[in-house]
């Protein structure tokens, strides 16, 4: 499922640290290298090129990345660069600080995670931070937003794939009812959204599809402008088919005026290793033309050709 390439013989990690430091030598960067390199070695791979390069020439490797680039391929090469964990925790507080639509960001690390990365993510935001991650949510939003947000991002949901039908057909019923008396901010619905297995939810989701002839995120979809609305059908997505909601959210970030560069960076490089060819597949189906022409069309330089690389263009 990841779209990675990273190469039958790679060289040794103090071989990748030399060809790094001399990327950044003379006058003007090596943008090219920098990219055969990073954008061709797994996590552990560059969690290790990190930590020796800072051995080695007395220098975090992000900072002499910062010094080097600009713009959207500074951002997309250290978050690509980051360990998972505290990339995920950077972005978290990020989101954290801002309001609306970086909820989002929220919901993505808080659902489409396993329990355990999310607890690494949030180990990650202690050590980086030095408070957690549950603080600053609940002191950076309010209401209705805070009272799911901060269960999400402290979940701990099992991984199993049992699952209780009879508890999958009352819950139903709860969110149907909730959901009609337009209570979907009720407790009840907090609870099952925030608490309950992946499977458990599929399951639950199944029985209120058999038993009201309708998805649940279609009655969720009824106030396009509820924003609230809005954050609980994409909590819905990224639980149940994230494969899905990262799509919508690539398709989203290009097919419009203007980029939004911020979304597709973040989609990418949180995807490469995971599960990025099935969303590309996705991402066909739904457009009816291949993500890494929609990416060239949309793009261009250095950033166009990380970009490409880490979905696996065959060219990049």
């Amino acid at each position: 499922m990841s779209t990675l390439i990273v190469p039958a013989q790679v060289p040794s990690v103090a071989d990748d640290c030399e060809q790094l430091q001399k990327a950044f030598k003379g006058w003007g960067t090596n943008e090219g290298l920098i990219i055969s390199i990073l954008a061709h070695r797994n996590a552990a791979q560059r969690k290790l090129i990190r930590q020796t390069y800072a051995e080695t020439y007395g220098e975090d490797l992000l900072k002499a990345l910062e010094k080097e680039l600009t713009n959207d391929f500074e951002r997309l090469v250290l978050l690509w660069t980051l360990d998972p964990p505290e990339r995920d925790a950077f972005l978290a507080n990020e989101a954290a600080k801002r309001w609306k639509s970086s909820n989002l960001v929220l919901v993505e690390i808080a659902c489409t995670r396993s329990s355990h990365e999310l607890l690494l993510a949030r180990q990650a935001y202690h050590t980086r931070f030095k408070r957690s991650l549950e603080e600053d949510v609940a002191y950076h939003t309010t209401g209705d937003f805070r009272k799911l947000l901060v269960p999400l991002v402290s979940s701990y949901r099992y991984s199993g794939d049992e699952v209780n039908m009879t508890l999958a057909k009352s819950e139903a019923k709860i969110l149907h009812e909730k959901i009609g008396d337009k209570a979907c901010n009720h407790d009840d619905v907090i609870r099952i959204l925030t608490t309950r297995s992946k499977a458990q939810i599929n399951a639950t989701l199944n029985q209120y599809k058999n038993a009201f002839g309708v998805d649940l995120n279609k009655d969720l979809e009824a106030d396009p402008k509820d924003e609230f609305l809005a954050i609980l059908g994409a909590t819905v997505k990224c639980l149940t088919y994230p494969e899905k909601y990262f799509e919508e959210t690539l398709r989203l970030a290009i097919n419009k005026l203007g980029t939004d560069e911020g979304a597709l960076t973040r989609v990418i490089v949180t995807r490469a290793e995971f599960d990025m060819k099935i969303i590309k597949d996705e991402y066909q189906k739904r457009n009816s033309v291949p993500l890494d022409r929609a990416i060239a069309k949309d793009t261009k330089g250095d950033y166009e050709k990380l970009l490409l690389a880490l979905i696996g263009h065959e060219d990049a």
